[in-house]
């Protein structure tokens, strides 16, 4: 999967400018304009590394630097347009692990990213694991294990549980199943997603009597970790 980087820059010319460079080399990028925006994005923690502008709109990049560093210790890059000394110190303290003055160059930027991510080491190789309770998706791997016995999936459903994993919690509908796991340029059958899902039932909660997957009634699915560990009966 994908390194993810979040880009919070009110400047449309520069956001835009980043999002193409930064798409260039491999990355996933989403954007935001202001800094309220921003700062609900970053907490989504969907991110791997931000660029956060200093000066923002509606919360300033020292502020959301704060507010971040209390719930995550996302690697964030922090840029302004001002070559000031107590700027930089400013933005340090707040928790930023880096610092550009614009304009940079972009090929200097592209290096500071790859110099974090790497220092980064054993937490980014945790993004591509995926627990609840135990059960363990490993992405690099293609494997998918509970309490260390492997389970073997074929590569849709691989994708299918690495999606809804990815967003515990969150009611997925059908179409955004589809969309993700097969593609928007996918003409079959659109009850394929509710196949799949019984596979998936099939294969870990009937197989373990907990209750992974659950359906929310004219929406979609939603994937939440047993409470207890699996104490959590499967309902009917």
């Amino acid at each position: 999967m994908k390194t993810k980087i979040l880009v919070i820059e009110d400047e449309v010319k520069i956001a835009r400018f980043l999002e193409l460079e930064l798409t260039h080399e491999g990355y996933d990028v989403e954007l935001a304009h202001d800094g309220r925006a921003g700062y609900e994005k970053a907490l989504a923690g969907k991110a791997d590394l931000i660029i956060l502008d200093l000066m923002l709109p509606g919360l300033s990049g020292i502020e959301i630097c704060r507010r971040v560093r209390k719930e995550s210790d996302i690697p964030i890059i922090m840029l302004t347009a001002k070559d000031d000394v107590s700027d930089k110190v400013m933005g340090l303290d707040s928790g930023a692990d880096d610092y550009m003055t614009k304009s940079f160059a972009i090929e200097e930027l592209l290096a500071r990213i790859r110099v974090i991510l790497k220092r980064r080491g054993k937490k980014e190789d945790q993004h591509n694991i995926l627990e609840a309770g135990p059960l363990r998706l490993y992405k690099d791997e293609y494997r998918v294990s509970f309490k260390e016995s492997d389970i073997a999936l074929s590569k849709k459903e691989f994708e299918l549980l690495a999606y809804l994993m990815e967003n515990r919690g969150i009611v997925l509908s059908r179409e955004k199943i589809l969309d993700h796991v097969w593609g928007y340029d996918y003409f079959g059958d659109t009850n394929v997603t509710d196949v799949y899902i019984k596979y998936l039932r099939n294969k870990i909660d009937q197989k373990y009597g907990l209750q992974f997957i659950h359906t929310v009634r004219g929406v979609g699915y939603l994937f939440k970790q047993p409470d207890n560990n699996g104490e959590q009966p499967l309902s009917s």
